[in-house]
């Protein structure tokens, strides 16, 4: 494995543990700055806000330019971006700063997700992808964890400098560890833009949207129903929330190695395995040993999904994946408004703490619904009549790579 993938790992870790530790740091923030909790939740939305404007426009700002140079300046501006909120001296500059934290989300992982298997043989270019998503399942494993941790006993500022710290070393590394990686000739913003012409992409992007969002309507809700259904007390979260954070670190390798082998079988069975899991959640949540085991397939099944869902859309963006990469995290988002939202529903209509499983449940099915018609619109495609040697140019075989491969949450 290139330690250049590693580079890309630790910065992803910087930025899982970033968009997911302040969820969990709210009240810490809310009693410094003088604000309500519920105000104090504006941070998230500045975040996600950040993320769906950033992935398209930084993304085209950096058309054409070399990607290992976008990278070393998208990871920079992220430590910045957490340099500014840990000095913020009220909330509203808090606010600001996160707006700027979630700027270089997407097109980070829309770049690093190209340029990672760009490093790789052909045959290995999910694997790779699933390597540098590796460092946001750790972030759910460790980084959340102990930055809540530390903020609880430091403040929510001292976990802010510490993610300042990784995210600059994440950066030093990608300078020294990852090779160049120059755009193709054609690179530029009007040709990014061509890929859109493309159903097939669009219908991933769906896949996201909606299917993805079955997961976030059960994990915005994930606290409460453990305490109120399954029996854990308060201070057990963190330790069930890790579990759900080692599920999705062995989905995100096991679903690098299925989709190397099998592009569109991986998407669909992820998307159905995750609707039957979240289902059985409302059943399995009223005991204690049964819900953590089914929130860990939840994490597993859910997580199979992100290198598979990356590499689909490069391989239905043709030779201009950078920028509908990048893409995927805003539908990422939006899978995570959406999800939360319809969950939110069910709760307000006095449905029960499991309800928002069920919910999940069903948007994962139409998930799987889109990736099937996908799958079978591609079927009765007429095949090319040419095909790519192996050793195109860099977007090209990431693209021939990219079909060997499959494809929706910090």
């Amino acid at each position: 494995m290139p330690l250049a993938l590693v580079a890309l790992a630790v910065t992803a870790f910087a930025i899982g543990t970033t968009e997911f530790a302040a969820m969990g740091l709210l009240p810490q923030v809310a009693d410094s700055l003088h604000v309500s909790v519920p105000q104090a939740g504006w941070l998230i939305s500045a975040y996600a806000l950040g993320v769906v404007v950033g992935a398209p426009l930084l993304t085209a700002l950096a058309a054409g330019r070399p990607r290992k140079a976008v990278l070393v300046a998208l990871a920079a501006l992220f430590a910045t971006g957490n340099l500014l909120c840990a000095v913020a001296p009220d909330f509203w500059t808090l606010a600001a700063a996160r707006l700027i934290t979630g700027l270089p989300h997407g097109a980070f992982f829309g770049a690093g997700a190209v340029a990672a298997a760009e490093l790789v043989a052909p045959d290995r270019r999910a694997r790779a992808v699933a390597v540098m998503f590796s460092g946001l399942t750790v972030a759910n494993i460790v980084g959340v964890p102990a930055a809540t941790l530390l903020g609880q006993h430091l403040g929510w500022r001292a976990t802010m400098l510490v993610v300042v710290v990784v995210a600059a070393g994440g950066t030093l590394a990608i300078a020294r560890l990852v090779p160049a990686l120059p755009s193709a000739e054609q690179a530029g913003l009007r040709h990014e833009l061509r890929a859109f012409r493309s159903g097939q992409l669009w219908l991933a992007l769906a896949t996201v949207v909606f299917g993805c969002g079955g997961m976030f309507a059960y994990y915005s809700y994930i606290a409460p129903l453990l305490t109120e259904v399954s029996g854990f007390a308060t201070g057990s979260v963190t330790l069930v929330l890790a579990l759900f954070g080692a599920g999705m670190t062995i989905g995100n390798v096991l679903g690098g190695f299925a989709a190397d082998r099998a592009l569109r079988p991986t998407v669909c069975a992820a998307f159905v395995l995750l609707a039957a899991a979240l289902a059985l959640f409302a059943v399995t949540a009223h005991a204690r040993w049964s819900a953590a085991l089914t929130v860990v397939l939840i994490g597993l099944f859910g997580f199979a999904i992100v290198p598979a869902v990356q590499t689909l859309v490069m391989q239905k963006a043709r030779s201009a994946p950078t920028l509908a990469s990048a893409t995927v995290q805003g539908a990422f988002n939006l899978a995570n408004a959406q999800g939360a939202y319809f969950g939110g529903l069910a709760l307000d209509a006095g449905f029960g703490w499991t309800s928002p499983t069920l919910v999940g449940s069903g948007l994962a099915a139409s998930g799987a619904l889109i990736a099937a018609l996908a799958w079978a619109a591609d079927r009765r495609r007429p095949a090319p009549v040419a095909v790519e040697p192996a050793a195109a140019e860099p977007t090209a075989t990431v693209e021939a790579a990219a079909a060997l491969v499959t494809a929706s949450m910090h």
